[in-house]
């Protein structure tokens, strides 16, 4: 491959580092004072988690005679559910998180999700990501549009994404940067050399679409790497860090809550695919669910004061069937809960029309039905975190349903 096609695909400063991926070779500019600071996160559960277990309908017999063994016991029974509001519970597993729902900063959407009917994980991700289900050809993903439309001069690092690869919600004509936050992400790399440094400099130090691109990928490298160094600096002052994601998303939060010009950043977690022995209040899906609960109780503590302009969306392309299947498990299913919290958020309530789990109730006569679309609750998101107008909804989610009043309260502070 030549420097041309190299960079073209998109700008690499680190195969193991910061990489800044292009839509377009267009400059990116930086953002000025005075700017808002409120962020958006994201973080995709890839695999479709199961949100009946998640947050469980305790009320219903129904739930309980379609999961005989991986039902999570009603609250205070041994292994019961975090009691919410006397019809829901939460997975006991997910306690790390219960401050945030008893502060009133953390909301659930349950039968939320995409209208489409696919079961296939790739195609729902897809139009999740791009919040157009059915079409497989928009190019680009909802947060590079959302970037867009923002005010405000672009920079590099308007948008991060925690991964070695471009996700398909960040994809587009604006710029974002990739960024590994383990020990690699920091580790000296060639360009680090002063005179290769120099020799790329000097090869790319023209006007041209490829030399912009390369000197704004050093630029940000170099000052989130910066960042990044400092803040590990800390961390080994004495205390070690957390065992498995916390511990990056301790980082992330950090580095969030320190650089102003960061809106966006997004994360993607896998696993949850629970076909065979999912568990109940223990198992392979607790297990999972206890770490997602540490890591988001992790990263809000990081942010500090910056969670109150903060927005946190956890979503997964869809849901799991009602009842288990002959391997303790559940298969694909439909209808899933949408988790939002931040400092502004109107929390402490489990929105959305419950359609239940009994006979004709089901989707297909499996499933948990959709009663919310995913692009309404996306589109209050943005209409009151962003100030979007109706027009700029437009282009961010094109075609999108308009929210209802009570999914527009969740985030009326």
């Amino acid at each position: 491959m030549n420097r041309r096609e190299f960079l073209r695909q998109g700008l690499l400063v680190s195969a193991s580092g910061l990489l800044l991926f292009r839509g377009n070779a267009w400059a990116a500019r930086a953002i000025g004072e005075g700017q808002s600071r409120k962020r958006l996160v994201v973080a995709f559960l890839r695999g479709a988690v199961d949100g009946l277990n998640v947050l469980v309908p305790y009320s219903e017999s129904s739930y309980y005679s379609s999961r005989p063994t991986i039902a999570i016991p009603r609250p205070g029974e041994n292994g019961g559910a975090l009691g919410l509001d006397g019809h829901f519970g939460l997975h006991p597993a997910l306690s790390p998180i219960m401050p945030l729902w008893e502060k009133g900063t953390l909301a659930f959407v349950h039968a939320s999700g995409s209208p489409d009917s696919t079961r296939s994980h790739f195609d729902a991700q897809d139009y999740m990501e791009t919040a157009t289900p059915g079409a497989k050809t928009t190019p680009d993903g909802w947060l590079n549009r959302l970037l867009e439309v923002l005010p405000g001069r672009r920079n590099a690092t308007d948008a991060i994404s925690v991964g070695p690869t471009l996700p398909r919600i960040l994809s587009g004509r604006i710029s974002t940067t990739n960024l590994p936050l383990k020990p690699a992400g920091i580790r000296p790399m060639a360009t680090d050399r002063a005179e290769i440094e120099a020799a790329f400099d000097r090869l790319y130090n023209g006007n041209d679409p490829l030399s912009i691109a390369y000197r704004e990928g050093q630029s940000a490298r170099k000052k989130l790497m910066a960042e990044l160094a400092e803040d590990m600096k800390m961390a080994d002052g004495g205390a070690p860090s957390p065992i498995g994601f916390a511990a990056e998303a301790q980082k992330l939060g950090r580095l969030i809550a320190r650089d102003a010009t960061i809106k966006v950043a997004f994360i993607a977690l896998g696993g949850w695919d629970t076909h065979v022995n999912q568990g109940s209040s223990t198992g392979q899906l607790a297990n999972r669910l206890k770490a997602l609960g540490d890591t988001l109780a992790t990263f809000v503590q990081a942010l500090g004061s910056s969670y109150s302009d903060t927005v946190i969306l956890v979503m997964s392309e869809f849901g799991r069937t009602a009842q288990e299947n002959g391997n303790a498990g559940t298969d694909h299913g439909h209808g899933n809960v949408m988790w939002i919290a931040g400092g502004h958020v109107q929390g402490g309530k489990v929105y959305g029309q419950w359609p239940g789990l009994s006979g004709n109730e089901l989707y297909e006569g499996r499933d948990l039905a959709i009663t919310t679309d995913f692009r309404e609750v996306i589109s209050a998101l943005l209409e009151s975190q962003f100030g979007l107008t109706t027009t700029q909804l437009e282009k961010v989610v094109p075609k999108g349903p308009k929210p209802p009043r009570e999914i527009r309260e969740i985030f009326q502070a």
